[in-house]
């Protein structure tokens, strides 16, 4: 069994849609930390400390008892009191706190002392309202107003900035000893004789956009809240994994967990559609392209991801050119925020388009989409969007007409780096300095020449076929004029893009490895890419690195520039299994898993460090990375239906299989998977070096086959 790594090891978060909180493992709170309670992209609390007689508490243990609760263990160290000293470990004192809306929080003490004890519980609680960017980046400004109240056993503290208002009431329900307010602290007498308890309800009220987030306490059962029979639901609904190896069976089932836990409620004709939120904690918002990769990498655990996110994101398609947003017609969003500076417009998340692959990835998961639940309404829903997408490619995605679609922000506040590599030191010369947008990336062609491709079948669905044709022959001439640019001969790989002066970016980086999955690369390129993928600058045992570790900007603990990310590696195998390359997939999805089986719950974080595999060594976490994370869980999906080849093809009714099961995963079984209006489970084995094969149940119309 493998040593269990905890990621971020230093905080603890909890959430509840758009609500949440991070703490410090001890339930305390700094405002110079990325650490609060946070409500629609604003911090509402930012300082917290309970003290007993202002001794700090000493903590026992803690955790998180699901996505919403956390709970706190902590005792006493020696203090002096009004009956003298007090040894230490004689109370136990237990903090439980629940994210539903706004925060409820239960404080319960217990005496293990020979003797009656008296003191005075502190809670020193502060609020800086300072906008979810302003903390994650640290700079923090003082702006608005504040004003706090005391009524009626009641904390109100309120801030204003022009029409921007929130609020936090702090409300003590059900104490034993009533509260007082004095020095900025909330103050409550304990007297306690031997054996005795003394309990406290706080409910923290959120007060944003005129409404009120009232919290409640609720059991740790998942399906108490509203949210929870969501995640529920998804659960049952959604295809269900055993195999054999008991820890590919729990990273699956945790996965199913996490991105259960990050869904967004999407509204359509009165009824409610999901899509994924990209992550924990920072990312709880709608985010293009993070929910769209996450809803392709879901289509065969439950299509109806796709559906909710293609919906929403017509829903905020750009209608007209807006430099401050980044925003053209036709283009899908980047990101959409709610907090103070977008509400007043200090940052142009309101939405910010920034982003140049969104909308290409968005017509790639319609068809797909499309493929999986043979949902006519939904293309003809899409309709209008499709084709304002396919404009944008045409019109401005390739704004200097050379046959590439590259990006550049015209935003004073946009992204420097507008591909799924987007920080701002992430594309980089074989000598490691920045590259200068604008940049056509390698990968970005791929993904244009795969949806022209896609797009065509559905146009041939409502009969066009002259604009099936047009969109095949744009893809061919793509493909020829791509393939002469973007290769380089002396290292038989792709180059990662070309720069503002049309030159190549020669950097050996996992970009290219895309370009399998789009299915751009010549069959006579392929075997040359793929071993360049696998030398070992690039692969580091646990996955593909994002950066060559010979390039002097390589950084195995960098956010882009040599760590591993799960959602590049599962885009990556599904292409190596695409070009037939089926032992070479299976490596990858054996590093990933294999990291997977490391990290506390199976729980597969947004990216890990680079650091090279070793006989005794484990993965090594990257200090910030979110968790749970939409496209970290859906690649173990994407793994999962890249090793038995699952293509689904529901309006025909049909789904070809063409497994081929490595030896660390000798037989595996699904169950629940839908296909259009069918469910079918399929058992998968080895038996004499092959990979066996068989429905077990079927409901509905369809034929499960292989073409081997």
């Amino acid at each position: 069994m493998p040593p269990k790594i905890a990621v971020n090891t230093e905080q603890i978060a909890i959430s509840d849609g758009s609500s949440f909180l991070v703490t410090a493992r001890d339930g305390s709170i700094n405002d110079q930390r990325a650490q609060g309670f946070f409500a629609r992209d604003t911090r509402l609390i930012s300082y917290y400390e309970i003290s007993i007689n202002r001794y700090p508490l000493q903590l026992l243990s803690s955790s998180t008892l699901t996505h919403r609760i956390a709970l706190y263990q902590f005792t006493n160290p020696e203090l002096l009191t009004v009956r003298g000293a007090l040894p230490n470990r004689c109370l136990i004192v237990t903090v439980r706190r629940d994210i539903l809306g706004g925060m409820h929080e239960d404080i319960d003490i217990t005496n293990h002392y020979t003797e009656r004890v008296e003191f005075q519980l502190m809670l020193a609680i502060r609020s800086d309202f300072a906008d979810i960017f302003q903390v994650k980046s640290k700079q923090l400004l003082a702006r608005g107003q504040l004003e706090t109240t005391w009524k009626d056993g009641a904390l109100t503290t309120e801030y204003r900035n022009g029409p921007f208002h929130r609020g936090i009431i702090t409300a003590p329900d059900g104490a034993s000893t009533p509260p007082r307010y004095a020095n900025g602290r909330l103050l409550f007498d304990v007297v306690l004789d031997p054996g005795a308890t003394w309990h406290a309800c706080i409910n923290f009220i959120a007060l944003v956009d005129g409404e009120t987030l009232e919290p409640k306490h609720t059991s740790a059962a998942t399906d108490v809240t509203a949210a929870g029979k969501v995640l529920v639901s998804f659960l049952g609904t959604s295809t269900r994994l055993q195999s054999s190896n008991q820890e590919v069976t729990e990273t699956y089932q945790q996965a199913l967990i996490d991105m259960g836990a990050l869904r967004i409620e999407v509204k359509e004709n009165g009824r409610s559609l999901w899509m994924p939120a990209a992550g924990m904690p920072w990312f709880v918002a709608i985010f293009g392209r993070d929910s769209i990769i996450a809803s392709l990498q879901t289509m065969a655990v439950s299509y109806e991801f796709g559906h909710g996110t293609l919906i929403k994101l017509a829903q905020l398609q750009a209608m007209e050119v807006d430099d401050w947003r980044d925003a053209q017609p036709g283009k899908i969003l980047h990101e959409i925020r709610q907090g103070e500076l977008a509400q007043l417009r200090e940052i142009p998340h309101t939405p910010y388009y920034g982003t140049i692959e969104a909308t290409i990835l968005w017509i790639i998961t319609l068809a797909e989409a499309y493929h999986w639940s043979a949902d006519r309404s939904l293309l003809d829903d899409c309709q209008a969007p499709l084709e304002r997408a396919l404009n944008w490619i045409d019109q401005y995605g390739d704004f200097d007409g050379d046959g590439f679609v590259e990006y550049i922000t015209r935003s004073k506040q946009g992204l420097r780096n507008q591909g799924w590599k987007d920080s701002g030191d992430a594309i980089v010369y074989p000598d490691g300095t920045q590259v200068e947008p604008p940049i056509a990336l390698c990968e970005v062609q791929g993904y244009v020449y795969d949806a022209w491709q896609r797009a065509a079948q559905i146009y041939e669905v409502w009969g066009q076929r002259a604009r099936a044709q047009k969109l095949r022959a744009q893809a061919e001439e793509l493909y020829q004029r791509f393939n002469d640019r973007f290769w380089l001969e002396e290292e038989g790989f792709y180059c990662l893009g070309l720069d503002s002066n049309k030159q190549q970016i020669q950097s050996m980086t996992s970009n290219p490895g895309h370009l399998l999955w789009s299915g751009i690369v010549p069959s006579e390129r392929a075997e040359r890419v793929v071993q360049r993928l696998f030398q070992t600058d690039l692969w580091s045992g646990w996955g593909i690195r994002t950066l060559s570790a010979k390039n002097p900007a390589y950084n195995p603990i960098s956010y882009q520039l040599g760590s591993v990310w799960p959602h590049d590696n599962s885009l990556i195998a599904a292409g190596l299994k695409r070009y037939g390359y089926d032992s070479e997939a299976n490596q990858v999805a054996e590093g990933i898993f294999a990291a997977a089986s490391y990290f506390e719950a199976g729980r597969m974080p947004e990216l890990f460090a680079g650091i090279e595999r070793q006989p005794e060594s484990f993965p090594v976490h990257y200090p910030d990375a979110n968790v749970p994370q939409a496209w970290a869980a859906g690649s173990i999906f994407f793994l999962i239906r890249t090793i038995l080849s699952l293509e689904a093809d529901a309006p025909q009714h049909r789904l070809r299989v063409r497994p081929t099961l490595p030896e660390w995963l000798p037989d595996l079984e699904l169950t629940n998977l839908a296909v259009g209006e069918a469910m079918v489970s399929l058992r998968f084995w080895h038996e004499d070096e092959v990979t066996r094969w068989e429905v077990t149940h079927l409901d509905g119309e369809l034929e499960v086959y292989t073409d081997d």
